[in-house]
C-alpha cells in the first residue's frame, strides 16, 4: 500500500472516521514488499471498523445483522499483516463475535454462541491455527474415561460463548469447539492428564501355598470394612489366580504391587510334610456326591508324570514322605474331611472350590393353546304303514321301526277275567284289572333324541321328523410351570386317576366274579430334564402330556391323549414351539329311497341329510428362564405371589351371596424387608434405655425400710 493511496480513502471517508482512518493508514515501509500496520480506533462503529480492515487485508466480510457497537482501541506497535489479522480477531472476541472462514475464501463475522455451530474447520494435532481463530478439534483419549473428563473441561470452556466440549464414549473422544488459543490449552491439559500410571504386571509363583486361597486372602484383608473404599482406583493392585502354574498375578502401582509381594512372600510358608487334615464346608454340593469324584482326582494327579525338575526338588524336600490320601464325608454337616500332604491339598481344594459352586436352577413354563370348532345339522324324514312297509336311516336319526316297536310295547293290556274251579265244585270268577304298557323301549329311543322331533299319525300312516344344528366352541389354555435344578428331573401333574379295567375273571362254576382295575393319571403332566450351558441357552428334555376322559364306550372308557417327547435348545427368556396340529375335517352324509329321493323338492322327504365341520387348532409353547441369582427367584416369586394374592382380593371384592365375606381366603401381604435382629450394642444401649425409663419408687419420709 502506498502513501498516495492513503490520502484518496482520507479524502472519500466519512467525517466521523478521518482520525481513525488516518491513523489506521500511517505506514511505515521497511522494505519493497514488507507491510506494517499502527492500528488506532476511537468510538469507531464496529461494523465501519471490519470494513477497514477488509480493506487493508483485501479480504471479503460478511456482518451479521447481530453486530453491532463501537470499537475503542490502540496499538503503539507496528503489526505485520499476520500480526494484524490477529489484533482483529482479538477485537472481535472482546465485544463478543467471531470470523468463520468459508471455502471461497469469505469470512462470516458472527455472534460467538452461534460461530460453535457454523462451518468452522476440523483440526488436527499439526494445526496451525493460534488466537482467536475458531476451530473444533477431536482427541482421542487413551488411558482415562472421556465421560469423567469432560465435565473438567467444560470448566474451563467458555461454554455460554462460542466454546463447546462435548464426549463420545463408544469410541472415547472429546470433541472441542472454540478459539484456536483456547482449545489448544484444553488439548494441552488432555495430554497431560491422559498419561497411565506405572501399571506394570508382576508373577508371583507359588511354592507351597494354593493360588487361589492366597488371592481370597489378600482380598478380604483389602475389603474396606464401610463397603466403600476411598483410595483411587488406580491405586488399589489387581490381583488374580493362575491354579495352572500355582501363581498369583499383581497390576498396579509400583508401591502397590511391592506391599501385595512383601504379603505374598509371608504368607507363602512351608507346612508339615505329613499328617495334614483339613476340613472343607461345602457350600452348595452334597459331600457324600464329591467322594468319589475327589477320590477319582487324587489317583489322577499320583499317576501323572512330572517333569524332572520338579521331581527332583519334591524329592529332596520331601524325602520320605507318605502318599496316602484319606477323603471322608461327614454328611450331618455337609462337609469333607482330606488328609494329604499340602501340595495334594492343594489341588484338591482347587477342585472343592470350582464344583462347590451355586449351580443355575431354570424355570420352564409351557403354554398349551387349543381352539376347537365344530358344526353340524342333521335333517331327515320317516314314513310307515300299518300293514307294513317304511323306510327307515340310521346316520344319527332314531329308526322309525324301533319308534313302532316302543309304541306297541307301551300300549295297555285290556281288563280280564279269570275263572277258578274249586274243590267243592263251585266256580269262582275274579276280574284283573288293566295292565299298563312297557314304556323302556320307548324311553331309551326318546333318549337318544338329539335337537326336534315330531311324528304324524293318519289312518294307517305315519312319519317322524327329526332336525338338528350343532355348534361347539372351545378355547383352552394351559399354562404349566416348574423349577428344578441344573441336569435335575422334574415332575408336575395336575388331573386325577381314573380307574381303567384291565381284565375279568370268573370261578369255575361262574361264581365268585372279580375284575382288576388299574387307574391311569389323567391331566397336565410335565416332565423336564434343564442342562444350562456356559452362555445364555439352556438344552431341555421335555416330556409334555394333555389327557382328559372324552366318554364311555361299549367297554371302558375313552381318554384324549396329546403327547410330546423332544429335546430342544432355547435361549433364555425366549419363546419356542415344541409341536402343534392344525386339523380341519368337513364330513357330508346321505342316506335316500332310489328316484323317490332325487326328486326335486319332494325328494327331501324320502331322504336322511347330515353334515358336520370341524376346526382344531393346537400349539404347544415353552419358555424357559434361567435363574443364577437368588435376587432373581425372589423377583419371580414376588411377581406369583401377588398375582394369586390379586385373584383372592378380587374374589373378596365379589363377595359371596350367603356367607361372609371374610370367609374367602387371603394370602398375607409380600415382605420384602426382613426384620434382623438387633446388634449386641443396640442391644445393650436399647435396654440402658428402658432401665432409665423406669419409674422410681419414692418412700414416704419417716417410713422405716
Amino acid at each position: 500500500m502506498r502513501r498516495t493511496t492513503c490520502a484518496q480513502q482520507l479524502k472519500k471517508a466519512s467525517a466521523s472516521v478521518l482520525a481513525a482512518l488516518a491513523l489506521t493508514c500511517t505506514l511505515n515501509v521497511n522494505h519493497a514488499y514488507a507491510t506494517q500496520y499502527s492500528p488506532n480506533f476511537k468510538g469507531t462503529d464496529i461494523n465501519e471498523f471490519i470494513n477497514i480492515v477488509g480493506k487493508n487485508l483485501k479480504k471479503t466480510f460478511i456482518i451479521d445483522a447481530k453486530v453491532r457497537g463501537k470499537v475503542n482501541v490502540r496499538s503503539y506497535d507496528l503489526l505485520t499483516e499476520e500480526q494484524y489479522y490477529q489484533f482483529f480477531l482479538n477485537v472481535l472476541d472482546v465485544y463478543g463475535y467471531s470470523v468463520v472462514e468459508m471455502e471461497n475464501n469469505i469470512l462470516k463475522v458472527v455472534v460467538n454462541k452461534d460461530a460453535k455451530t457454523a462451518n468452522i474447520p476440523v483440526v488436527g494435532d499439526d494445526h496451525s491455527a493460534i488466537g482467536d481463530q475458531m476451530v473444533t478439534r477431536v482427541i482421542e483419549v487413551k488411558n482415562v474415561s472421556v465421560r469423567e473428563l469432560s465435565p473438567l473441561l467444560r470448566q474451563l470452556s467458555d461454554q455460554a460463548g462460542g466454546g463447546n466440549v462435548v464426549h463420545y464414549e463408544p469410541s472415547n473422544v472429546i470433541m472441542m469447539t472454540g478459539t484456536a488459543a483456547v482449545v489448544n490449552r484444553l488439548a494441552n491439559i488432555i495430554q497431560r492428564v491422559d498419561r497411565a500410571g506405572d501399571q506394570g504386571v508382576e508373577i508371583i509363583k507359588l511354592e507351597y501355598a494354593s493360588a487361589g486361597e492366597m488371592v481370597r486372602i489378600i482380598e478380604n484383608i483389602n475389603k474396606p470394612a464401610s463397603g466403600k473404599s476411598d483410595t483411587p482406583a488406580f491405586l488399589i493392585p489387581k490381583i488374580v489366580a493362575d491354579e495352572r502354574t500355582n501363581s498369583v498375578i499383581v497390576s498396579g502401582e509400583l508401591k502397590a504391587r511391592q506391599r501385595i509381594s512383601k504379603l505374598i512372600s509371608k504368607l507363602d510358608s512351608e507346612l508339615e510334610s505329613s499328617g495334614n487334615t483339613r476340613v472343607y464346608y461345602l457350600k452348595y454340593a452334597k459331600a457324600a456326591d464329591l467322594v468319589q469324584v475327589m477320590k477319582s482326582v487324587s489317583e489322577t494327579i499320583q499317576n501323572s508324570n512330572t517333569s524332572a525338575a520338579t521331581t527332583a526338588t519334591t524329592t529332596a524336600r520331601r524325602s520320605g514322605a507318605n502318599r496316602n490320601i484319606s477323603i471322608e464325608a461327614h454328611d450331618d454337616t455337609n462337609t469333607l474331611v482330606i488328609t494329604a500332604e499340602p501340595d495334594m491339598l492343594r489341588s484338591l481344594e482347587a477342585v472343592i472350590r470350582q464344583l462347590d459352586i451355586r449351580r443355575a436352577q431354570v424355570l420352564v413354563e409351557a403354554i398349551i393353546v387349543e381352539v376347537f370348532e365344530s358344526d353340524g345339522a342333521q335333517f331327515g324324514v320317516q314314513w310307515g304303514h300299518e300293514d307294513g312297509g317304511f323306510t327307515q336311516f340310521n346316520n344319527g336319526v332314531v329308526p322309525i321301526s324301533g319308534v313302532a316297536a316302543g309304541v306297541v310295547a307301551a300300549e295297555p293290556e285290556d281288563s280280564s277275567q279269570t275263572t277258578i274251579t274249586n274243590p267243592d265244585g263251585s266256580i269262582t270268577q275274579s276280574n284283573n284289572p288293566e295292565k299298563r304298557g312297557d314304556y323302556t323301549i320307548l324311553a331309551q329311543l326318546l333318549g337318544n333324541v338329539s335337537g326336534m322331533m315330531f311324528g304324524v299319525v293318519k289312518d294307517d300312516w305315519g312319519a317322524i321328523v327329526q332336525a338338528v344344528s350343532s355348534d361347539v366352541n372351545s378355547n383352552i389354555l394351559a399354562t404349566p410351570s416348574i423349577t428344578t435344578l441344573d441336569n435335575e428331573e422334574a415332575y408336575f401333574i395336575v388331573g386325577q386317576e381314573v380307574p381303567i379295567i384291565t381284565g375279568s375273571q370268573t370261578g369255575s362254576n361262574n361264581s365268585n366274579p372279580f375284575t382288576t382295575v388299574d387307574r391311569k393319571e389323567v391331566g397336565i403332566k410335565l416332565k423336564v430334564t434343564p442342562q444350562v450351558n456356559e452362555g445364555s441357552g439352556v438344552q431341555l428334555t421335555i416330556e409334555q402330556e394333555v389327557s382328559s376322559v372324552s366318554g364311555a364306550t361299549g367297554v371302558d372308557i375313552s381318554i384324549n391323549k396329546r403327547e410330546i417327547k423332544t429335546t430342544v435348545m432355547a435361549d433364555n427368556g425366549a419363546t419356542i414351539i415344541l409341536g402343534g396340529l392344525i386339523d380341519e375335517d368337513v364330513q357330508e352324509s346321505m342316506q335316500k329311497v332310489p328316484v323317490l329321493g332325487d326328486i326335486p323338492l319332494l325328494g327331501a322327504l324320502f331322504r336322511s341329510t347330515g353334515t358336520t365341520s370341524r376346526k382344531r387348532n393346537l400349539m404347544v409353547f415353552l419358555k424357559p428362564t434361567i435363574i443364577r441369582e437368588g435376587t432373581a427367584m425372589d423377583a419371580i416369586t414376588k411377581q406369583r405371589y401377588n398375582y394369586m394374592r390379586a385373584q383372592e382380593l378380587r374374589k373378596r371384592e365379589q363377595g359371596l351371596s350367603l356367607l361372609d365375606d371374610e370367609k374367602l381366603p387371603l394370602m398375607p401381604q409380600w415382605q420384602d424387608d426382613l426384620e434382623l435382629p438387633p446388634s449386641f450394642d443396640e442391644y445393650m444401649q436399647q435396654r440402658a434405655t428402658e432401665e432409665l425409663d423406669q419409674p422410681v419408687i419414692e418412700t414416704a419420709e419417716g417410713d422405716d425400710e
